[in-house]
């Protein structure tokens, strides 16, 4: 049997699909930007609060940060073996001159080998008295979503020399950036030696994941 609606009621369901569309998009970016947030943890709770950036913020007017209730930074350093954050040298400059505590992060590739990766993040990145421990972001990304068992382990194996290289350059041991997916894959116990920072923006992480730092909000 054939359906036919007016054109008055085509009218409607164009305008309150455009609607919808509008709406979905509007909630988006209220998200994508921080304004509309999964997670609001109470300040009582956890009362030490700080951010990460990267190029992707552009400039950013560090003492005006500061003074936002928040009490360290880190800021993205490099990626894969190459890749240097073109704000690194500016950010980390004028960050360490405010009353934050800051480090640096670098964000783990899957086709590189850790070795490389270290010695980019080492060459970007000088230590100093007080600085936090350096970050190593490991999570998927692009084309890698699911990594096969045997490259799972070969992520692994050149995770493992990339903590090693940035342990002994800093003389502190680096902390894993993962989100539950990426920590349950590739982390575990397999790097309880290292604190963990965890990112979940839709609910408070499992309380079986022992960490140090919990990203709510993008």
């Amino acid at each position: 049997m054939a359906f036919k609606l007016s054109r008055k009621k085509k009218r409607i369901v164009v305008i309150s699909l455009c609607m919808i569309a509008v709406s979905a998009a509007i909630i988006f970016l209220l998200f994508f930007f921080g304004v509309l947030k999964f997670n609001n943890p109470k300040h009582s709770d956890y009362p030490v609060r700080g951010v990460d950036v990267s190029s992707y913020q552009g400039e950013i007017y560090w003492e005006t940060l500061a003074s936002q209730q928040i009490q360290f930074a880190f800021i993205k350093a490099t990626e894969g073996s190459s890749h240097t954050d073109p704000y690194i040298a500016e950010n980390y400059k004028n960050a360490i001159n405010t009353n934050l505590r800051v480090g640096a992060y670098h964000f783990f590739s899957f086709e590189s080998s850790g070795k490389t990766q270290a010695e980019n993040f080492c060459n970007a990145v000088h230590s100093y008295d007080g600085m936090l421990p350096p970050v190593i972001d490991i999570e998927y990304y692009g084309e890698f979503k699911s990594l096969s068992q045997e490259r799972l382990s070969q992520v692994k194996y050149e995770l493992r020399i990339c903590v090693d290289m940035i342990k002994d350059a800093f003389s502190m041991k680096p902390i894993i950036y993962a989100t539950e997916k990426s920590y349950s894959d590739l982390i575990g116990q397999d790097f309880s030696d290292c604190d963990l920072w965890i990112r979940n923006i839709f609910s408070k992480p499992n309380d079986d994941i022992s960490r140090k730092f919990w990203q709510y909000t993008n």
